[in-house]
């Protein structure tokens, strides 16, 4: 295993599984430059790592995180140009640009509080499992600010047009469980189970061959705005990409085993990888 020890973030690989732990539990995993820096580091390392075959995202103590660190990301910075587009650049690139295209699986562990921007990594991971008891906020409009950077696109991502102008216009929290039934997360589980079925999907996943999985994470995404004739042309091409980047040649033993041996069948469990 690889040696990963930063200031702000934790990482353990366990069975290919990586967990990454936003660790300012002091407060409450608010994003600091610091910390994005860590998280660019450990995304573009753990991108090539072969021991990784998934990566789980969440923090420490109680929370996911409280969204950006006003005190370090702004007002220390304010006077400091250089070094506030740095910070930017660092939060934009781990937060969106390399986790939403991580080549791997990624599942937002939602242990807490998720505010504001923690709102960005949550979309970025192509799952999100949340507690119940997970308290969710827009809550920038007290503070007489907008929901910035892209927090306001990912919610209108997940969130349908209504929930999403009515939780950013009001700053009501919101729980896990209603975070599910508006689609910002993927589904919630008691905060005891949360670990667990964390885990259990992290498992069901790495049966899966990698790259069927990446092709397909890469095409969902790409397509949702797309009009239809080039979504289409799209597809049809992440497909022909596929066979040759599908080492294990998942295609042809599935199609073997329908077709020819009728040893598998579709919606049984995936192809078993040789």
């Amino acid at each position: 295993m690889s040696d990963f020890s930063y200031e702000n973030v934790l990482v353990e690989i366990k069975d290919q599984v990586a967990w990454v732990t936003l660790n300012r539990p002091e407060k409450r995993n608010a994003m600091s430059p610091a910390l994005c820096y860590d998280m660019v580091d450990v995304l573009t390392r753990l991108a090539g790592d072969d021991d990784v075959r998934v990566l789980v995202l969440t923090g420490a103590g109680e929370a996911f995180s409280a969204g950006m660190d006003l005190k370090l990301f702004f007002r220390a910075l304010d006077d400091n140009p250089a070094e506030k587009a740095r910070a930017r650049e660092a939060d934009r690139a781990w937060n969106w640009q390399k986790l939403s295209t991580f080549p791997k699986p990624t599942i937002a562990m939602v242990n807490g509080y998720c505010f504001g921007g923690a709102f960005t990594p949550l979309v970025a991971c192509d799952i999100a499992i949340a507690a119940e008891d997970a308290i969710f906020g827009l809550s920038e409009v007290n503070w007489g600010i907008l929901p910035g950077g892209l927090v306001s696109k990912v919610v209108t991502m997940t969130m349908n047009y209504r929930q999403s102008l009515y939780y950013a216009m009001t700053g009501k929290p919101f729980d896990g469980k209603k975070a599910a039934e508006i689609g910002l997360v993927t589904f919630a589980v008691p905060k005891d189970r949360l670990r667990d079925e964390v885990a259990a999907l992290a498992e069901d996943l790495k049966k899966i061959a990698p790259e069927v999985l990446r092709g397909t994470k890469e095409t969902i995404r790409a397509i949702g705005d797309m009009p239809v004739d080039m979504a289409f042309e799209f597809a049809y091409a992440k497909s022909d990409q596929l066979r040759f980047r599908d080492r294990e040649k998942t295609r042809d033993r599935g199609m073997g085993e329908f077709l020819d041996t009728k040893s598998y069948r579709p919606g049984l469990g995936p192809v078993k990888r040789s």
